[in-house]
C-alpha cells in the first residue's frame, strides 16, 4: 500500500505513541515536528544508499558558462537531484571523471550521461523503505515531542536495524557486482 508523507509521518507518531496528524499545517506539536524534520529525514535516508527505486539516469544539458578551472565543460544538474553515483559519455553511465560544484556537474567531457539519486514520490517507496523511514521519521521526532534521550538512542538503534535491513532487501533487486579490468583475471586465461 502506497503511503503518503503525511501517512509516513502519522505512523512514526504512532510507534512514539503521539497522537496521528492530518496535515503538516494543522497547529498540533506533532504536525510542527513532522513538517520540519520529514523531508530533512526523507532525503537523507535517500541519500544514504543507491536505492534501485530511487536511481535514474539522465544526459545533462550542457551550460554555456564554461568552469572557471581544472575542467572544460559545465551541465546542469535535474532538478530532482540527491546525489550522483557515476558519469559516463553518451551510451555509458559511468567513466567520467568529474566533480559537482555549485549545483553544477563539472567534466571534460562534452556530453554526459548522469546515474544519480532522484527524490521520487511517497506513493513510489517500496514498503522496505518505508519502514526504514517510518523507524528513522520515530527515532527523530521522539526529541521534541518526549524529551526522552534514552528512547531516542533506542529508536536509533532500531532505525538502523531497519536500514540495514532494506538496504539488504534492495540489495538483491541487482546483479551482483564482478571484478573488471583486473589483470590476475586475464593471466589465468
Amino acid at each position: 500500500m502506497a503511503l503518503s508523507n503525511i501517512a509516513l509521518s502519522s505512523r512514526a507518531l504512532l510507534k512514539l505513541g503521539a497522537d496521528t496528524i492530518a496535515s503538516f499545517d494543522e497547529g498540533t506539536a506533532e504536525a510542527e515536528v513532522a513538517a520540519n524534520l520529514y523531508p530533512s529525514t526523507r532525503d537523507a535516508l535517500l541519500s544514504a544508499h543507491p536505492w534501485s527505486f530511487a536511481s535514474a539516469q539522465t544526459s545533462l544539458p550542457l551550460l554555456a558558462l564554461a568552469p572557471v578551472a581544472d575542467f572544460a565543460y559545465a551541465f546542469q544538474l535535474p532538478s530532482d537531484f540527491l546525489r550522483a553515483l557515476s558519469a559516463g559519455p553518451t551510451g555509458r553511465g559511468r567513466g567520467i571523471t568529474y566533480r559537482i560544484i555549485e549545483a553544477r556537474l563539472h567534466a571534460d567531457a562534452d556530453d554526459v550521461v548522469l546515474s544519480y539519486i532522484f527524490r521520487p514520490s511517497e506513493i513510489d517507496f517500496p514498503p522496505f523503505f518505508d519502514q526504514a523511514l517510518i523507524t528513522r521519521l520515530a527515532a527523530e521526532f521522539c526529541i521534541p515531542l518526549t524529551e526522552s534521550t534514552s528512547r531516542a538512542e533506542s529508536l536509533y538503534k532500531l532505525a538502523e536495524a531497519e536500514f540495514r535491513r532494506a538496504k539488504m532487501i534492495d540489495s538483491q533487486q541487482d546483479t551482483p557486482g564482478r571484478i573488471e579490468d583486473f589483470s590476475l583475471l586475464e593471466v589465468r586465461r
